[in-house]
């Protein structure tokens, strides 16, 4: 049975393939069509295609095996049938979603026969990270000891999603998403190539420059996407008797561009990291763009409401204390509303947090505190301070000396409440950031009250080091 793949891994009928690659029935999709035969013909990827680079080494035979990393539409599967084709070798190719462990042992079998006749194989594994680890685990020996020539391919980040010792022996490629100017010459390709749109009457299709940008645009770094609309937008040109592509005819063929979000993958993290980054940042038009990137897409509101809560504190705390308040509120209300209407609640949460004033002092003062405990500092409570609410307490001195703070003037009292070893330590330092400043003229005269020594910069080397966390 034959297996139909367009041109950059979308598999269809079966989830495995054997033997070398065939011509191209002209009646297939265009993305198959026009699937590159040799690595010149790949575009974009100029990092790994150059003189010598292991892609190059790797078509001409070197016995290696690559993990494939990058996002949908860059050319993976197509990289992986072009080595074959390069090498004369078999191909097989198994799909992670669907492949088990039997039938994993089974074509690495069948590669260790065909190796013993003299016949190489190579193995590609589409969607290697939902393969389990005893899955992963199979394959150990086959790639050690160069049964197949492996080539993985995922959208997830392989130090996350595969064994360390499989990705030890194989080399990691990263795939980056492709550029206007990719897209551009796969567009141009599409209706110029012999393989490309022809209409029934044997003419060439030609784009107008605007529906050409538009075009470009919304095929958003995956050449699949933009080989799919040239396709459609042909169709739709051929029923209203034109070979002119227009923008009025690429609007009526492509309703709209989809959301580049992979909920369960990399760009969760990477849209999820630029959002909190970006209200730190206190770009409110930045934050509320990812925030309708993550709706659009279908992230779990409740994740993103549980985010903003963090980012209060995190980032935000004590320069504008309500925040925390008012994303709390948005959870619960969120939970309550539900969507489509949880939008406008999440989105006036965005602009609460994207225009409070900043302090990560909150998340410094209690890293630092962590880190002495963690150091083993800290030793007996204060006897005064200790429990006394028991007969023997007296006896064993346990709050004799106390001094009730509501007894001083402003209520506070000068006595002793840290261990004998942090006396003097300071973890919390206030900012001069919005309500903070008024924080910290208090914890002055607090300081002041109990004999404390006055402190230096409110921004210290940890407040430093905590601005650089990732989102």
């Amino acid at each position: 049975m034959d297996v139909t793949e367009d041109l950059f891994g979308n598999i269809t009928v079966t989830p495995t393939r054997t033997g070398s690659l065939g011509d191209v029935n002209q009646n297939a999709p265009l993305a198959v069509r026009m699937r590159p035969r040799k690595l010149d013909e790949i575009v974009g990827q100029t990092h790994l295609l150059g003189p010598g680079s292991p892609l190059r080494r790797l078509a001409d035979g070197a016995p290696m095996s690559v993990f494939l990393w990058g996002p949908p539409g860059v050319g993976k599967t197509t990289i992986a049938s072009v080595v074959s084709r390069s090498t004369g070798a078999r191909f097989v190719e198994l799909s992670a979603v669907t492949a088990g462990v039997s039938q994993v042992r089974a074509e690495i079998d069948r590669a260790r026969a065909e190796l013993a006749r003299g016949v190489k194989t190579v193995l590609f594994i589409d969607e290697v990270h939902r393969f389990s680890k005893s899955q992963q685990d199979v394959l150990l020996p086959a790639v050690e000891n160069r049964v197949v020539t492996l080539i993985a391919a995922t959208t997830e980040n392989p130090s996350f999603s595969v064994i360390a010792p499989l990705l030890s022996r194989s080399l990691l490629l990263t795939l980056n998403p492709l550029t206007g100017a990719d897209l551009g010459v796969l567009v141009d390709r599409a209706l110029t190539d012999e393989r490309g749109m022809i209409d029934p009457s044997g003419q060439r299709y030609t784009i107008t420059d605007e529906a050409r940008a538009n075009l470009i645009q919304l095929g958003n770094g995956d050449a699949r996407r933009i080989l799919t609309y040239v396709e459609e937008a042909a169709a739709t040109a051929t029923a209203l008797h034109t070979t002119v592509i227009t923008t009025e005819i690429l609007t009526q063929a492509v309703d709209r561009a989809a959301v580049r979000y992979d909920a369960d993958g990399d760009q969760h993290y990477d849209v999820i990291s630029a959002f909190i980054k970006s209200i730190r940042g206190s770009d409110v038009q930045a934050g509320l763009h990812y925030l309708a990137r993550m709706i659009s897409a279908g992230e779990d509101p409740r994740f993103i409401a549980r985010r903003l809560m963090i980012l209060a504190s995190e980032d935000i705390g004590m320069a504008s204390p309500s925040t925390l308040s008012t994303c709390v509120a948005a959870a619960q209300a969120v939970q309550l509303v539900g969507m489509p209407e949880g939008r406008i609640i999440l989105a006036q949460a965005v602009i609460a947090c994207a225009t409070a004033p900043k302090s990560n002092a909150v998340i410094v003062a209690i890293d630092a505190a962590q880190a002495d405990v963690g150091k083993g500092r800290g030793g007996a409570v204060p006897a005064h301070l200790r429990d006394a609410h028991y007969a023997s307490a007296a006896g064993l001195g346990h709050g004799v000396g106390y001094r009730y703070a509501h007894d001083g003037d402003h209520g506070v009292v000068a006595q002793q409440y840290l261990p004998d070893d942090l006396v003097g330590a300071t973890y919390y330092r206030p900012t001069d950031h919005g309500y903070e400043a008024q924080v910290g003229s208090r914890l002055a005269a607090i300081d002041a009250l109990l004999g404390r020594p006055e402190q230096g910069s409110t921004r210290s080397t940890e407040s430093t080091q905590a601005g650089q966390r990732s989102g």
